[in-house]
């Protein structure tokens, strides 16, 4: 567990920077409308990652697929400090892209926690790996300026210097997976592309994926448009920073709370508070004082935990370690891919339309999961779960 919320932790800390900085870059090498690509790049990376590190943990164990995601994100990291110098918007894509797919190996980290408890302790594991964000939350924003500034100092771009933090940070990460225990794994690992299509049509796998993509998707057109729309208002990096703190923290900091609830309440109160949660941070938002913009981000944050924590809580109760290894990555893959259409297409309608149309659309978008969890009920799958000592080996 210590390593597990080691890796979650650093790569948190190291995307926090690199994902704001790209929005402001690509709003220089780009366009403020196309502003969110470089961004997107990341949250496809993410996507990637999820889907492809959880077959090579199912094949080769935790240890081996962790340190393959992380050593990727150093490549990244480097390739995306060298854009910024080189001014190349394809290249920086690149960069965020394998920066991407180490932080699908810490998105992953959250399951192979929740196998080491029992049932009714599983949501607390998610939440516990979900927690080891706020150390990016405290951290990350509030180091952009400062970083720029050491940047400049040492001859290079400003916007260099968080790129260096993510190198860092994913350097740890890979330095931390190397202490995980070898794992036994399936023989013959899971077939991924050919999960069975029971598993998928299963309404509470439906009703995670939705309430997942939902949360995700509102999450992630308000938080990268929000540092740009600022920006373009006159305020400093500092203000962006502190803002995003705010966001942050109420993305990670609760998260233990989160997975109380899910554990207390169940997984579907949990994602229908989360709903509520973030339609408060919708109407904050669209308030005019900047002060509103802390509040909005913060409540926006925790509405994205309780959907997040909500609905991994439901497949890791609900499924079978089995049929869980068999949609795990798929269901992430489709959360990320979901956030990085959200990422582009809040870009155009802030560059088309404005900052009130992206927190309208994204308020609209998180009341989709309620069709999923009461027009069809998302009913539990009983099945026995395996002793813990025989699923903390996978």
């Amino acid at each position: 567990m210590s390593v597990l919320f080691t890796g979650s932790a650093a790569t948190n800390v190291s995307m926090v920077g690199a994902s704001t900085v790209s929005t402001l870059l690509g709003a220089q090498l780009l366009s403020p409308m196309w502003s969110g690509i470089p961004n997107a790049a990341g949250v496809i990376g993410s996507a990637v990652g999820t889907l492809t590190l959880a077959a090579v943990m199912a094949r080769h164990g935790s240890r081996i697929a962790l340190f393959v995601g992380y050593a990727v994100a150093v490549v990244g990291a480097v390739v995306a400090g060298y854009a910024v110098a080189a001014g190349s918007a394809t290249v920086l894509m690149t960069g965020m892209l394998l920066l991407g797919i180490g932080n699908g190996g810490a998105q992953l980290s959250r399951y192979c926690a929740a196998d080491l408890y029992p049932p009714d302790r599983k949501g607390f594991a998610v939440g516990l790996i979900v927690w080891g964000g706020t150390v990016g939350a405290l951290i990350g924003p509030n180091l952009i300026e400062p970083l720029t500034r050491l940047a400049g100092g040492l001859g290079l771009r400003p916007y260099t210097g968080p790129y260096l933090l993510a190198l860092v940070c994913a350097a740890a990460a890979c330095l931390a997976s190397t202490a995980l225990p070898a794992t036994r794994t399936r023989r013959g690992g899971v077939a991924y592309g050919s999960a069975p299509s029971r598993v998928w049509r299963l309404p509470v796998v439906r009703a995670a994926v939705v309430s997942m993509t939902g949360g995700q998707v509102a999450m992630v057109g308000v938080m990268t448009m929000t540092p740009l729309q600022m920006e373009m208002h006159g305020h400093g990096l500092g203000a962006v920073g502190a803002v995003l703190s705010a966001h942050l923290l109420g993305m990670f900091a609760l998260a233990p709370l989160s997975g109380h609830l899910a554990d207390r309440f169940g997984a579907r109160t949990t994602i229908v508070l989360g709903i509520g949660v973030i339609l408060t941070s919708a109407a904050a938002a669209l308030w005019s004082a900047t002060a509103a913009l802390y509040v909005a981000l913060f409540l926006l944050g925790y509405g994205w935990n309780l959907t997040f924590v909500g609905g991994s809580s439901l497949l890791t109760k609900a499924l079978t370690p089995d049929e869980r290894a068999h949609v795990q990555g798929g269901v992430d893959a489709i959360v990320w891919t979901a956030s990085a259409l959200s990422s582009v297409g809040a870009g155009m309608l802030l560059g088309g339309v404005g900052y009130p149309a992206v927190v309208a659309c994204s308020a609209a978008v998180v009341l989709l999961p309620l069709l999923f969890l009461f027009g069809r009920r998302a009913t539990t799958v009983s099945a026995p779960e395996p002793r813990v000592g025989a699923v903390a080996g996978r």
